[in-house]
Order: C-alpha cells, then structure tokens, then sequence
C-alpha cells in the first residue's frame, strides 16, 4: 500500500513565477511531519497543466531528496497523450518516484477501450504501481465499473483516486482488489467504511493530523471518534468549496505562514472576497486566530 493519507502539493512559485524548488522541500518535510504518508507531485493541485518537463522532474527529485527515504512520492504523469504519458512515467521512473498517478485522458474523451489501452501503454513503462485516478468533473468521462474491472487485470495498476461520491461503484473498486483512496476529500470517511484505504487529499496540507488520526481511529474501531473528527473538518470542506483548487489552498497556506507564492496563469490569486471566506473557514478550524475587530 502507497499509505494511507497522501497529500497533492501545491507547487511553489517565487515572486518571479519559477518554481521555487527549496521551498518545495520544506513544504513535503512539513507535510511528512504533519499527518502525511506521501506526496503526490505534479497532479492538479500541482498546476500540471502549466510545468515543463524538466520542472516535473526537478520538483520529484526535491520531494525524494526531501522525504523519499521515509514517505511514499508519487508522480503525476498522466495527460491526454498517451506518448507523453509514458515519457513522463519513464522520467519520474528514473528520477525515483515510488508510483505514479495516472488521469483519465482528458478533452479527447476517448471510449472506454481508449481508456483501457492508454493504462496499458502507460504501466508497461515502469514495474512500478500505477494509482488510476478517475475524476468525471474535470475529464468529462467517468470510469464505469466494467472497464474498471479490466484495469485491474493489468499487473502494476494497484490502487484507484476516485473522485466521485458514488459510494456503489466505490464499493466495486475494493471488490475487484483495488486500494481505493477519495480523491475528494469529503469522502475520505464514507470510503473508509466501505473499505477504502485513505485519501489522496489537499486539505492535509493544514489539517493534516486530523486526518490522519480520523483514519486511524477508524482502523482502531473508533468509528464514532472518526465520524465526530470529520464533522469536526467540515470548514476544511467548506475552503475548498471557496473557489478552484489549488487556488484557494495556496490562499490558506500563504495565510499560515507558508509562503508558497502565486499561481501561473490561467489561474489567478484568491479574492479578497474569497481570502476573507478562506480566513473564516482556518480560524473555525483553530489554525488561525480570529481577525481583531
């Protein structure tokens, strides 16, 4: 198993818009210290859609270098190309990430034995696990059961970041021998009962320990303790609810004190509006202090 709470970082940016690479380390030292079992590097929290190549790869070597003899680092290196995929996969490979986590291909809405085909080509790139992660809200196309079920029958494919609430075909995930982690964070308890594993999640990257003793006090038996934990992180939920990750994430974590930059066009900066609703949701979580009247 790749843990149980894996954090999506954020990408750092210095005030001139590159990566800022030392900063990165820290942030994945933090998070390891603070509740997580892995990173995942490069995915959408990571602002994918605007690296290089070479900042892909830079970025793994900071997180391996920084945490990789004590925590799972996972790289993001799917696309809507599968040659691309592969190459990222054989770059992340050598660079030596642990896994890759590997999206639906997007915007070309391929059938679902595309699907199958693009998973097959990518895997065989690496004998290392591959997490499928199906995320209908952003690639349009939802992974139904049945082609999931032949994804599992590829060696390396281990585990699944389903971002989708359909407790049933979650339910199916673990039945076909699949670690199934929330891609959403909000249903990290309900896939907990029905049997998932943990989260792939960006709210760990403040309330990490919370998350991480809500899943350990479910596999401890302490379901109501767990249950009362997450009703506990419903700002948490609310913050990302604000506006676009990981919009509103850097928000928060540059108003805790960790300075993590702006973000690369297309995306832009939180409101002010939307900074006082991100700083609302941090102080009821008791991470910041109430703002003096």
């Amino acid at each position: 198993m790749l843990g149980e709470v894996l954090t999506a970082t954020v990408t750092p940016f210095d005030a001139d818009g590159a990566v800022d690479y030392e900063r990165y380390r820290e942030l994945c030292a933090y998070l390891v210290d603070n509740g997580s079992d892995g990173v995942v590097v490069s995915g959408t929290t990571g602002e994918s859609p605007t690296l290089s190549d070479d900042e892909r790869v830079e970025l793994l070597r900071a997180a391996t270098d920084s945490i990789g003899d004590r925590a799972t680092v996972l790289a993001g290196t799917g696309t809507n190309s599968t040659a691309h995929s592969i190459h990222l996969t054989e770059q992340a490979h050598e660079a030596g990430a642990h896994g890759f986590l590997v999206v639906t291909p997007y915007y070309n809405k391929p059938p679902p034995r595309g699907i199958v085909e693009h998973f097959k080509a990518v895997a065989e790139s690496t004998d290392r696990p591959v997490m499928v992660y199906n995320i209908p809200s952003r690639v349009v196309v939802n992974i139904e059961p049945e082609t999931m079920a032949r994804l599992a029958e590829i060696p390396n494919v281990t585990s699944v970041k389903q971002a989708n609430d359909d407790l049933e075909q979650a339910r199916r995930i673990v039945e076909l021998g699949l670690d199934l982690y929330a891609g959403d964070d909000n249903i990290v308890y309900p896939f907990l009962e029905v049997g998932g594993k943990g989260g792939v999640c960006v709210h760990t990257h403040v309330v990490g320990p919370q998350v991480k003793e809500m899943v350990r006090r479910f596999r401890e038996g302490d379901r109501e303790g767990a249950r009362q934990i997450d009703e506990e992180l419903g700002p948490a939920y609310e913050l990302l609810a604000v506006t676009t990750g990981p919009i509103q994430i850097k928000a928060a974590l540059n108003l805790v004190g960790h300075d993590v930059g702006g973000l690369r066009l297309p995306l832009v900066e939180a409101s002010d509006d939307e900074k006082a609703q991100i700083r609302d949701c941090l102080e009821r979580l008791g991470i910041v202090e109430p703002a003096r009247a």
